[in-house]
């Protein structure tokens, strides 16, 4: 019976699901839609839920819409074949204290209603002494969190059931969650609404796959583009860990002829813009200065082509400001790199940049080959001049399902916040955003395990030990970029902070550190 409860680890072929939530717009934009949510139980057993629309998020930022009726957790364990939302098992989902757990529901449902002032304590009293006071004090948490209308609260407890294997109780969770969320609410309840969908495809994970019945309708890619293009305008981060990283870069290459910088993630090539213009004012002239560019799926499909449209792009912009360019692709994943791929010649000073990437790459809780460490002993032996990395200060790597579902909660609680000091909750621009370039890190987070986990995020003092390890020593970061850094910062918010310490530099709102940026050599 055990195992026919046993939450199936979840694990993703190179996609990712969430279903949309009721009383908002459903996510697969542009087209809109009211979503009629609701949970039923079948003779008294077990639950139902279904939605007129699913929708989900895959690997190269994009999204899909099905619009036929999917059940949702219904059938769980009904038969040795995978359901729309279940997974392969014998036997029924429902234990022998079903009958308990149907009593909790009512009691539950009259608490919703409205209970009398005395429930909670009758309620405790008509708990069988065998039930532990642990689970007596959880639901007597989650009964007054329902009512008082305490999002987070009764996220942590869905997570929390999810994490104990307690299917039904997740059910039922979802079911009030799906009440309280919303894509154009709050910020914790648009963080709430692709964190339930998360919890979701986790529970619904089995196999390779999670609910490959489900599609949704991707964006094109100009969209997408657009999307990311705007993520960096209305908030600071992408700016902060650029304009630290170049600045680092600038400072180590001042004297030099001949420059190849290695970008392990060139995106669109926006970093490298204002690096170009700062080097065409040096005193004595420009550089020589070769890009390496490392290509992801991401990027390449937003950019709608090659990494040849990078090249030309800064090609152009090199030309304009008479800055000597070269620009070379590496069509390839960075986990993948190995010398031969990065063009490595003679008389040229080296930087390499690793921004926002090195976290993606598996390390050795995922893969024997370890990649993260591998990549840093091999730019190591490149003996780079200077070397770069801005990564989110976040710890969501090794940790366990729970320990990190708190995290994420408390890190993107803190980025969804600070986009609401930039666009309206309503703005339709901002739910793209936040559906195409956030959504779907946070259902990796939640949903998935092993490889198909992507997004591994690792504190500053981790990723500290890894350099030390490869045989890197700290390089200081320019004071003078820091003070521009700050000036950058009064033009979005006054919660936003900028902190020097330990040799790094922290970007944070309020009192939680959002990005870290450090170089060594």
């Amino acid at each position: 019976m055990q195992a026919s409860r046993r939450l199936r680890r979840s694990s993703m072929s190179n996609t990712l699901y969430y279903q949309p939530v009721q009383k908002a717009e459903a996510y697969c934009l542009p087209q809109f839609q009211t979503l009629d949510n609701h949970l039923s139980y079948i003779n008294g057993s077990h639950g139902v839920y279904h939605s007129p629309s699913t929708a989900s998020f895959s690997s190269n930022g994009s999204s899909i819409c099905h619009q036929e009726s999917q059940p949702y957790l219904s059938d769980v364990c009904q038969s040795s074949e995978m359901t729309n939302y279940g997974s392969p098992s014998s036997g029924s989902c429902i234990t022998d204290g079903v009958n308990d757990f149907m009593h909790k529901l009512k009691e539950l449902e009259s608490v919703m209603l409205g209970p009398d002032s005395d429930f909670l304590e009758s309620y405790d009293n008509s708990l069988p002494s065998s039930i532990a006071s642990t689970e007596i004090n959880s639901w007597r948490q989650m009964m007054e969190a329902i009512p008082r209308r305490d999002l987070k609260h009764v996220l942590i407890a869905c997570a929390k059931a999810v994490s104990d294997g307690d299917l039904l109780t997740a059910q039922v969770l979802i079911a009030e969650l799906r009440q309280m969320v919303s894509v154009s609410g709050e910020p914790i309840q648009r963080l709430g609404a692709y964190i339930l969908e998360g919890l979701v495809a986790r529970l619904a994970a089995s196999g390779s796959s999670i609910c490959k019945s489900l599609r949704c309708k991707e964006p094109a890619s100009f969209e997408l583009l657009s999307y990311m293009h705007m993520l960096y305008e209305i908030c600071p981060y992408f700016k902060f860990g650029y304009m630290s990283a170049n600045g680092a870069i600038a400072e180590a290459m001042k004297d030099e002829n001949r420059v190849h910088i290695i970008d392990f993630q060139i995106a669109q090539g926006s970093q490298w813009v204002t690096l170009i213009q700062a080097f065409a004012a040096r005193p004595g002239g420009p550089p020589h200065i070769r890009v390496t560019g490392i290509d992801d799926s991401t990027s390449a499909y937003a950019r709608g082509g090659g990494l040849n449209i990078v090249g030309q792009r800064l090609s152009k912009l090199a030309k304009a400001f008479k800055v000597p360019f070269e620009f070379h692709a590496a069509a390839i994943s960075g986990s993948d790199v190995q010398v031969e791929n990065l063009g490595i010649q003679p008389g040229e000073a080296l930087a390499v940049n690793f921004a926002f990437t090195l976290h993606h790459m598996p390390d050795e809780s995922v893969s024997t080959e370890n990649h993260r460490d591998r990549l840093l002993r091999m730019v190591k032996n490149l003996n780079p001049k200077v070397v770069t990395l801005v990564e989110q200060e976040s710890n969501t790597n090794t940790a366990a399902f729970f320990p990190r579902f708190l995290e994420t909660l408390d890190y993107y609680t803190a980025m969804f916040e600070s986009i609401d000091m930039t666009l309206p909750r309503g703005h339709k621009e901002r739910i793209n955003v936040e559906q195409h370039c956030l959504a779907r890190d946070v259902v990796n987070i939640i949903a998935c395990e092993g490889i198909e986990r992507v997004e591994r995020h690792e504190l500053l003092g981790k990723w500290k030990s890894r350099f030390r390890m490869a045989g890197f020593s700290p390089y200081p970061l320019s004071s003078l970029v820091n003070a521009t850094i700050k000036r950058l910062l009064e033009s979005y918010s006054d919660k936003y902070r900028l902190e020097e310490r330990d040799g790094a530099l922290y970007l944070g709102w309020m009192n939680r550190d959002l990005v870290a940026s450090c170089a060594w050599k």
